[in-house]
């Protein structure tokens, strides 16, 4: 592709066992891996807009949950659509846009951290906070579970979430938030649809982080702090992060078949496959329910019994970076293979 410039990383001239050079593998893998993005980026283009249009403006007063249960079933679909579309490209992106995935993707103590005791005072408005988990804590805000209430409430600059109250905040949400998400959806298209170089080292180092981030969504799941806290959808956030990840992984198989990388490409997909299963054995979008008696520090055996602790267990050991056949190890394993740098766990 044209406006695409391809960066080497400092293994143009050698050569793979099939004949190709490192320059024709990044040469297919960023031309797949630009398209295989910009439709996911399209997705979510086109989920924001549907959000939009599906906000009500309801004359001389704000959202009612029952006169209103339509069109709020249908904003929660979309914003269930931007989810999907996010989460698949994230690992990719965030490491090459990073202030997109703050804008988008930030979540509520996040933003509060950059702004201050003032907090947000309009949360409609667009400023502030914005991002899908902005448009979220409003969607879901009549059903917010205490553990996240009782966590976001000792927060410096915390207000309470809720609907519009009025029809100029109605009108505020459609006109503000929303449309910043929009804003942001298409700018993030654009970006990437025009890029002069996509830096596959970064965003395959991205992908790992990604997959070493799954254990902290699942850690912040006991303190109500976790990502899709207000629509109770993490464990739906960890599939997509999975299949997003699995998805742009598999654009770099022949390359890695090419440099012998088998035994860890092997030890990949077998994680892949058994960290999905796990995610698939739990009903529901939610992550199972914590124990009370739950520390991430020292989990207890009977707490790492139950059905929580076997899937946080399962979880940490499969992405582990310090773990031999764990996915952080070996995909850091494939990124030395191939001439990236490795991610390192902060």
């Amino acid at each position: 592709m044209k406006h695409i410039l391809l960066i080497l990383l400092g293994c143009v001239a050698a050569c793979g066992d099939s004949g190709e050079s490192n320059a024709e593998f990044t040469k297919a893998v960023v031309t797949s891996m630009h398209d295989s993005i910009a439709s996911d980026l399209a997705d979510l283009q086109q989920a924001a807009r549907d959000l939009q249009a599906a906000a009500p403006t309801p004359s001389g007063r704000g959202w009612d949950a029952t006169l209103d249960a339509t069109a709020i079933d249908a904003m929660k679909a979309a914003w269930v659509r931007t989810r999907t579309s996010y989460e698949h490209v994230e690992g990719a992106t965030a490491p090459i846009f990073p202030m997109a995935d703050v804008t988008m993707d930030a979540r509520y103590d996040d933003f509060l951290t950059m702004l201050g005791t003032a907090g947000d005072p309009d949360a409609f408005d667009g400023t502030g906070v914005t991002g899908m988990h902005g448009i979220e804590r409003i969607l879901y805000a009549p059903g917010i579970r205490p553990e996240v209430i009782a966590f976001e409430s000792t927060l410096p600059g915390y207000r309470a979430a809720a609907f519009p109250a009025t029809e100029a905040e109605a009108a505020e949400f459609k006109t503000g938030i929303a449309q910043k998400l929009i804003d942001d959806a298409d700018a993030l298209h654009d970006q990437w649809v025009s890029a002069a170089t996509i830096d596959i080292g970064a965003a395959y180092q991205g992908l790992v982080g990604l997959m070493n981030e799954q254990k902290e969504k699942v850690n912040l799941a006991a303190t109500g702090e976790e990502e899709s806290r207000y629509a109770n959808d993490t464990l739906f956030d960890l599939r997509n992060n999975l299949d997003g990840t699995k998805k742009v992984y598999e654009l770099f198989r022949d390359w890695i078949a090419a440099r012998n990388g088998d035994p860890d490409d092997t030890a990949i997909e077998e994680k892949f496959t058994s960290l999905s299963a796990l995610y698939d054995s739990n009903a529901g979008d939610a992550l199972p329910p914590v124990p009370a008696t739950w520390s991430s520090d020292n989990p207890t055996a009977a707490d790492q019994a139950t059905p929580f602790g076997m899937l946080w267990v399962q979880v940490h050991a499969d992405v582990d970076p310090q773990t031999a056949g764990s996915i952080v190890f070996s995909m850091n394993q494939i990124a030395t293979l191939l001439g990236f740098p490795q991610f390192e766990e902060n």
